[in-house]
C-alpha cells in the first residue's frame, strides 16, 4: 500500500494485516462444511465481530483519526449498468459515509452488466495493470464462481486491499483471502419468503421459478427457497426458468409459464430485472392480479411496483448497510484496526408487501435507503 497516511498510522496498518493473514479458516466448522467448497459467514467470522459492525454502521460516524497525506483511490469493479438499483445505492451509501468519516478519496469505476463476464476479466487486468494507482479495489462479481479466479488475482496483489460485494460465501480455494465480503444474505432472504408466502397462501400451492444463472447466488434464492416450501407447505414446483437474471429473461419466461402451465398460481422471481420484464407479461396477458408473484431485493423499482398494486412481496435488504459497512471497513484499515472486522459482513433481511400500510413501506424504504434515498434511483 501506498504511503497515504502517518508513519505510525501504516506501521499499525501492516501489523495487523499480517495478524488477519496468520489466521486459518475455518474458524469454527459447521457440519456440513466438507460438503461444501464455499465457507458460511459463522464459520469465518470470530464472534461478535458482525454484530459489532452492525451497531457502528447504524450509528452516527466517528471521524478517521488516522492523518492522511492524500485521497486514497478506489477502483470499482461491478455490474453497476444492471437494471437493479442495488449498486448505485451501495455506490451512494458508501462515498455518502466516507464523506461523514472524513476520508479524503477518489474513485473510479468499471461498470458492466450482470451477464458480462468478460467484461469484468477485462477490467480486473486493466486494474492489476495499474495497480500501483489504487489503495482499495471494491469488487462486485457479475456471478461468483465465474468470476473466482478474478477474485483470487486481485486478492493476491500487494498493490491495494480487495473488498468483494454482493456475496456472503466465501470460497475454499482462495488462498489469500480478499479483506473483506459485504452482503445480505441470499439463503436468509429465502427462509423469510418461504415463511411469509406459506404463512399467506397456505400449503399445496403450484408454482414457477424464475431463476437466474446457475450458481451459488441462484441456489440460495431459488433453490433453498424450493427445498422450504416443499419441506414446510408441500407446495408443487410446476417449471423453473432461467431468466439470466435479465428483464427480457423475467418476460419470456413469464409468457412460457403463462401458456403452458394454466396451474401455476404463483412465480418467485429471483432478481429486480427479471420480476420487472415478469410483471410487464402478466400485465400484457391481463393476469397480474390472478397470479402472486415476488421480486427480489425490496430496489426502489419493487417498491414502486408494490405501490401501484403489481408486485405483491419482495424480500427487502436494508441496502445501504453493504456500502456503508465497506466505508467503515476502509476506515479501520486505515487506522489499523482491521483484525477487529469480520471476514463476511451481514446486513438484515425483511419481507416488504402489498398489505403493509403507506406509512410502513415508507418507514421501511426511508431506513434501508438512509444514504442512497427513498424512492426510485434515475439511472
Amino acid at each position: 500500500m501506498k504511503p497515504l497516511m502517518t508513519g505510525a498510522a501504516l506501521a499499525a496498518l501492516l501489523t495487523a494485516g499480517a495478524a488477519l493473514a496468520a489466521d486459518t479458516l475455518p474458524l469454527a466448522p459447521l457440519p456440513d462444511a466438507d460438503s461444501r467448497d464455499y465457507w458460511l459467514p459463522p464459520e469465518v467470522n470470530r464472534p461478535g465481530s458482525v454484530e459489532a459492525l452492525q451497531a457502528v454502521v447504524g450509528a452516527p460516524a466517528v471521524p478517521l483519526s488516522a492523518a492522511q497525506e492524500k485521497p486514497i483511490q478506489i477502483a470499482l469493479i461491478y455490474p453497476s449498468a444492471d437494471v437493479s438499483d442495488f449498486w448505485a445505492r451501495a455506490y451512494l451509501a458508501f462515498t455518502k459515509r466516507m464523506d461523514e468519516l472524513g476520508i479524503k478519496y477518489e474513485t473510479t469505476e468499471f461498470a458492466s452488466r450482470q451477464i458480462e463476464h468478460q467484461l469484468q476479466s477485462t477490467y480486473t487486468d486493466q486494474v492489476l495493470q495499474d495497480g500501483d494507482l489504487y489503495d482499495f479495489v471494491v469488487f462486485g462479481p457479475s456471478e461468483l464462481a465465474t468470476q473466482a479466479d478474478n477474485i483470487q488475482r486481485l486478492a493476491k496483489s500487494d498493490d491495494f486491499t480487495t473488498f468483494v460485494w454482493s456475496f456472503f460465501t466465501p470460497l475454499k480455494q482462495l488462498d489469500p483471502q480478499p479483506a473483506g465480503w459485504f452482503d445480505f444474505s441470499s439463503s436468509l432472504g429465502a427462509a423469510n419468503m418461504c415463511d411469509y408466502l406459506i404463512g399467506r397462501e397456505g400449503r399445496d400451492v403450484t408454482y414457477a421459478l424464475l431463476r437466474g444463472i446457475p450458481g451459488i447466488t441462484d441456489n440460495q434464492r431459488s433453490g433453498e427457497f424450493e427445498a422450504c416450501v416443499a419441506e414446510k407447505g408441500g407446495w408443487t414446483k410446476a417449471y423453473e426458468h432461467y431468466g439470466d437474471y435479465t428483464r427480457e429473461g423475467g418476460y419470456d419466461g413469464t409468457n412460457l409459464i403463462l401458456q403452458a402451465y394454466p396451474e401455476v398460481t404463483l412465480i418467485h422471481y429471483a432478481n429486480t430485472a427479471m420480476a420487472m420484464g415478469g410483471l410487464e407479461a402478466l400485465e400484457g396477458a391481463g393476469r397480474n392480479k390472478e397470479i402472486f408473484n415476488t421480486g427480489w431485493g425490496g430496489t426502489g423499482l419493487e417498491l414502486d411496483a408494490i405501490r401501484r398494486g403489481e408486485l405483491d412481496a419482495t424480500p427487502m435488504r436494508m441496502g445501504d448497510d453493504v456500502g456503508a459497512a465497506a466505508a467503515e471497513a476502509v476506515k479501520y484499515h486505515l487506522e489499523g484496526r482491521a483484525e477487529a472486522l469480520p471476514l463476511v459482513f451481514l446486513g438484515r433481511i425483511l419481507v416488504a408487501h402489498d398489505q403493509m400500510s403507506p406509512d410502513e413501506l415508507n418507514a421501511l424504504e426511508k431506513e434501508a435507503f438512509r444514504f442512497s434515498g427513498v424512492g426510485a434511483l434515475q439511472r
